[in-house]
Order: structure tokens, then sequence, then C-alpha cells
């Protein structure tokens, strides 16, 4: 034992407050005090410091105290303290005692309570239970059974010494029936009336409150209907206007839908965008003008010109005077014309007979007759040539209103198309402002401006209204669905579905209502049927003759039924135990087995020689002639040895477990005889010498047998 708890410090737990226990020592210690000293209290408390505090279920005590909180602290011998106030905050401290076991190993092995030896007695399962902790995870193999042959001769004995037997008893059950009988019809109906009249006691009560619960009921569900009522009011309100809203919205929707017949680009233009599309129309237009203007002017240029030409060119050519002229150049043509021809007529012959006679003289008068003639025809040729002064006059002017005229022509198309140029970039512009439908026209397209801010000026207004609607709308289906939620949280708080109506809690309600109806007359009913049991029984509670002879009677026949079912189970058990204990003693017994054995013998003066388990696996106890018992056939004191040297045996056994822990023993010697006492403390001192063992008791002998078994013993008195 490298070290062991020193010192209990008690916070708060079961009856006591601020209270310290100790020091205790390595070994076996011994607390010793009157009943409710709160030796099972400091037991109980250890357990919870360690594995928590035990949660209430039912009655069991599980030591609340009424100043509040459970708490306390454990002081180990190496300085460490290991504390606890709440079950949430877990073990504070040193938890290191807890390390290698949790609350059930505890229960098992360390804490061996009178308590916990009782439930152990009384549980059909303590075989497994006891199997579990020998095996030092829950599960060990154990088992015994003690004196069943001698209860079985007790309960079959005929002599009148045995208070017990089911002969003795059968006998005296004769005789108090007869005194039963005797008193019966009377007693009967006392016993049935008294009966009665408790019943409906309690019945009355009970209908009292079911009664006060009806009409609690029925005032809730009235109230549930009037605030039901009065939502739906509200939400039919509500549900009314929405209608109109709704119906009002889609009217403006499919207005806004309606098509306008501009296009969407100018629905969308501001007024910056529209005074600026607007100065940019007044510039065209502007520059339209001007362009119109140029065209006219040269319009009227190129009609003057081609109207001047057209003159010149209509002009008459065979006036008089052209005519003279004409002559006259002719007249003087003629005779060149006429002389080239004679020199020419006379030259060729010349020539010819001159190349015919080879006369130089003639040849070359011939080629001279010949070059004059030539002359002479382009004289002629000349004159007929040479232009008339009038006629050029007359041509240079055609040409020079020609070239006006063409020139005129030029600044008319170059107009013509510079205004085209210019109607087309306008054109271009207004479609791509969203204008084509003015199909080039500034004029159109102011309109089409006016007509779509007048457009966006109602759609604005629409948009408003939209917007004013959606938010009367939403705030309407807000204050429905709010409705909706009070309304369906009225119905769940009522107990109904959230889609239930009024009709159903008016129904119910008068289905309460008729309750109620009949609770009150069942009531009055009672109380006038009490009053006439208490009046007939007044008389008669002296009398106890009959009471006390059932009393008797009842409890001789619940313990010869007992006796009966006991003496069933105890020969059931033995044929049970007896097949048990050959299987079992066909396979080796573990360590803890041979030690537990060793030890039961030892507190039992050999009367018990083995603890060992049948082949089904339930715990036996076998006695020195060689009968077996079950546990749960042995009597308490003996079932308390068994399981004493079990838990001995483990803990020896397992001396790796829990080595700071204390083995708590709270009086579980005292269904020992003195002989067998002596010998479980010489365990319990056996037990000390390799773990620190504390045993409450408020037996002065318990004290002396441990005291003679270990006279070092640490003694502490409450």
């Amino acid at each position: 034992m490298s070290r062991f708890m020193e010192h209990i410090h008690i916070g708060r737990f079961g009856g006591l407050e601020d209270y310290q226990i100790g020091p205790f020592e390595r070994g076996l210690n011994v607390v010793y005090g009157p009943n409710e000293a709160g030796k099972s209290t400091i037991a109980s408390f250890v357990g919870g410091v360690l594995f928590g505090w035990e949660e209430a279920h039912g009655v069991r005590n599980t030591y609340s105290p009424a100043t509040g909180e459970r708490s306390g602290a454990l002081a180990f011998s190496d300085g460490t303290v290991a504390s606890r106030e709440n079950n949430e905050d877990g073990l504070k401290g040193d938890a290191h005692p807890t390390s290698d076991i949790d609350s059930a190993t505890f229960k098992t092995m360390f804490s061996l309570t009178s308590d916990e030896l009782r439930s152990l007695r009384n549980s059909s399962d303590v075989t497994a239970r006891l199997l579990t902790a020998g095996s030092g995870t829950g599960t060990s193999p154990a088992g015994a059974f003690v004196e069943i042959e001698q209860r079985i001769a007790t309960l079959t004995s005929r002599s009148p010494e045995a208070d017990g037997s089911i002969f003795n008893l059968a006998e005296r059950l004769d005789a108090e029936h007869e005194l039963v009988k005797e008193l019966g019809d009377e007693a009967e109906r006392r016993i049935r009336e008294d009966w009665e009249l408790k019943t409906l006691q309690e019945d009355r009560e009970i209908t009292a409150r079911h009664l006060s619960d009806v009409n609690r009921e029925i005032e809730k569900l009235g109230s549930s209907r009037d605030r039901i009522e009065r939502i739906d009011a509200q939400v039919d309100e509500a549900q009314a206007e929405l209608s109109a809203l709704e119906a009002e919205y889609s009217e403006h929707v499919a207005e806004q839908a309606e098509d306008t017949g501009l296009d969407r680009r100018l629905m969308l233009l501001d007024n910056v965008a529209d005074r600026s599309l607007r100065d940019k129309l007044d510039e065209y237009a502007d520059e339209q003008a001007k362009a119109t203007r140029g065209v006219d002017i040269a319009k009227e240029n190129a009609a003057a010109s081609s109207a001047a030409y057209e003159a010149l060119m209509e002009m008459d050519t065979d006036s008089p005077q052209v005519k003279r002229a004409r002559a006259s150049k002719t007249s003087l043509a003629v005779l060149p014309a006429l002389l080239a021809l004679a020199f020419a007529l006379a030259g060729v012959p010349v020539f010819v007979h001159a190349r015919a006679i080879n006369s130089l003289s003639l040849t070359a008068l011939g080629i001279g007759l010949i070059v004059f003639a030539c002359l002479l025809a382009v004289t002629t040729v000349a004159l007929v040539a040479r232009p008339d002064r009038t006629a050029e006059a007359l041509d240079a002017r055609k040409q020079d209103a020609q070239w006006v005229m063409l020139q005129d022509k030029k600044k008319l198309d170059t107009s013509l198309a510079a205004k085209q140029l210019l109607d087309d970039d306008v054109e271009a512009f207004l479609e791509e402002k969203g204008l084509a439908a003015a199909n080039g026209s500034i004029r159109q397209a102011r309109s089409l401006l006016d007509d779509a801010r007048e457009a966006r000026s109602d759609m604005q207004a629409r948009n408003q209204r939209l917007a004013s609607l959606e938010m009367r709308i939403e705030t309407n289906k807000q204050t429905i669905e709010s409705l909706t939620r009070e309304r369906a949280d009225i119905l769940v708080d009522a107990g109904y579905e959230i889609d239930a109506s009024i009709s159903d809690l008016e129904n119910e309600i008068e289905i309460k209502e008729s309750q109620r109806e009949a609770l009150s007359r069942t009531c009055d009913e009672m109380s006038v049927r009490m009053g006439e049991l208490a009046e007939r029984l007044e008389t008669a509670r002296n009398d106890r003759s009959f009471d006390i002879a059932k009393i008797r009677h009842q409890q001789t026949r619940v313990r010869l039924r007992e006796a009966k079912h006991e003496l069933v189970s105890l020969l059931l058990a033995k044929r049970m135990l007896e097949k048990s204990i050959a299987a079992w003693e066909s396979r080796s017994q573990p360590e803890v087995y041979r030690k537990a054995s060793e030890l039961f013998s030892t507190v039992t003066g050999g009367a018990w020689t083995q603890i060992s388990m049948t082949a089904e696996g339930r715990l036996v106890a076998i006695a020195h002639d060689g009968t077996a018992r079950e546990v749960r056939h042995l009597s308490l004191g003996t079932c308390q040895q068994l399981y004493l040297s079990l838990r001995v045996a483990m803990l020896l056994h397992a001396d790796n477990v829990g080595r700071a822990i204390p083995v708590l023993a709270d009086d579980i010697l005292v269904n020992f005889d003195s002989t067998r006492r002596r010998a479980a403390a010489r365990i319990l001192a056996e037990l000390a010498e390799c773990r620190q063992v504390i045993v409450f008791t408020c037996h002065q002998e318990t004290v002396e047998a441990l005291r003679e078994a270990q006279p070092k013993l640490n003694y502490l008195v409450l």
C-alpha cells in the first residue's frame, strides 16, 4: 500500500454538515458508533465523492441534504485530496484513485454494505453478479448452497416445537378459519363497508380533482375559442383587404404591361439624357435648315445657268448676218479654187509631155504649174477653213454658259449629297437613340420624346403605386401569417392539431360540460353514500375482534403459502444444485475460488468447505458432507459469509486494482454468530495486510472480534 485514505471531510451529506472523521491508518480500521450516528452515511459518502452522487429514484435515500448541495473531500496519506460538489463538475483534485476502476467495480469489490449484501441475497441473478465480480470485470465463477436438508426437515416436521412447519401451520389455519367463520358475516359486512367508505373517499377525491381539472379545461377551451374567433375575424378582414390589394395590383401590372409603342430605350431615359438628346436634335435641325437653304440656292443657280445655256443653244444659225458671212467666205474661195484647177490641168499635161520628151525645162515648168496649183488649192482651203468671228464669239458664249451650268450642277449635286449625308446621319442617330419611328424627322422625334416623357411619368407613377401596393400586400401577408401562427400556437397549447376548427373546440367544450355535470352528480351521490357508511361504521369502531382474527388468519395463511413455496423451491434447488456441482467439478476452478473456498471454510468452521459453480454457471456452496446448495438457499448469515469470502479472495488476488481506495464494510458481521464473526474478523485482518480496510459497526462484539484478530487496529468512535 503506497498510499491510503487518512481523513474524510463532509461538507454537506445527509444529516452531516462540516463533519470530519480520521485519521485512518494503513491496515484495519474500525469505526464504532450507535445507531443513527452516521456510519452508513459516511460509507456512502466515500463512494459518492469518488464516483458521483447517487440520483434520486423513488423513495431510496440518496443523502441529499435540505441545506444545499452535497459536497466533501477525501484526504490521502501523500497529501493529495479528492473532492466533489456537483456531478456535472466531476471529481476534483486527485483523480488517481479512480483511474483503474469504475463505479460498478467499486460497488462490487470495495463497498461491502449490509444493504448490498441483503440485495444480493434477494436478487434472482445473484450468481451472475458474483461470477462477474469474481472475474474482476463483474463476472466470476462461484456458487453455493447450505442447510437445504435441515430447512426441508424443519418445514415437514410434525413436532409441536416446529412452529413454522407446514403441518402445524395447516392445523393453526383450520382453527383460525373456524374463528373467522364465526365472525364472518357481520365482520365481513363491516370490512366491505369500511373498504367501500375508503374507496368512496379516494374516488370522491379523484372525482373532485377530475371535476376541478374539467373546470379548468372548460375555462381554457373557452378562452382558446374566444381568442381563435377573434383571430379568425382578423384573418378574414386581412384576407379581404389582401384580395382587394392583389386585384388592384394585378390591374396596375396589366396596365404597365400594355405596349406604349415606344422604343424601350426611350422609356429608360432620365431627365439629363432627355435634355441632352433634345439639344442634339436642335443642332441637327439647324444643320438641316442650313443644308436645305444651300440646296435651294444651288437649285436656283443651276436653273438659271441651265436656262442661259439653253437660250444660247436655241439661238438661230440661219440668220441674214450669218448667211452673208458664209456667202462672202464662199466667193473668196471660188477664184483660188478655179485657178488652182486651171494650173493643175495645165501643169499635168506639160509634166507628162516633158517626161515623155525628157525636157527638163518643160518638166520644171509642169512641176511649177502643179506646185502653184497646189498652193492655190491650199489657199482656197485656208479661205474656206478660216473661222467666222461671229460664230466664234457665239461658240465662246456657249462654252462659258455650259461651264457655268456644269459648275452650278456640281454645286447642286454637292449640296444634295451633303444634305442626304446629313439626313442619313440624323436618321442613324435617331435609330440609335430609339427614335426610328420618327423616320428621320426631327419634328416627329421631338413628338416621340414628348410621348416618352409622358409615358415615363405615367410609368413612374404606376411604379410608385405598385411599390405602395406591394408593401401593403406584404404587410397584410405578414399579419395573416402572424395571426395564423398565433392561432396554431393556441390550438397546440389546447392539445389540438393546427388545422382544428372552432366547431372542434365547441364540441369538446360540450363534451367537457357533460362530463362536469356527470362528475358533479357523482360527487353528490358519493357524499350521500359516505354519510350513510360513516354513520353505520361509527358504532362498530371499538369492536376489533374480527380484525384481530382475520389478521392472524391471514398471517398464518401467508406463512403456510410461503412455507409451501419455500419447500418446493428448496426441493427443486437441491436437485439443480446437485447436477450443477457435478458439472462444475469436472472443470478446474480458478485461483480466486480456491482462495474463496479456503476463506469460506475458515469462516464457517469447516461446515462449508468449498465454493463451486455448476455447469449452468450458478454459484453453489459445498458442505463438509459433500452436499451442495445454491446461494439463494443459504441462510442470510451464511450467504453473507460466502459473499465476504469471495470479495476478500478477489481483493487479495486483485492487488493491483484500486490500491488507494479503502475497502468499506458497513456492519457486514451483524448476521454472524460469535464463532463465525471471529473467523470473519480474521479474514478481514488478512485482507488489511495488503489493503486499507474500514469496518463500520454499532456492535461492540464486532469490535472485540476485530481487535482479537488484529490487536493493532485503528479504533475510531463517532
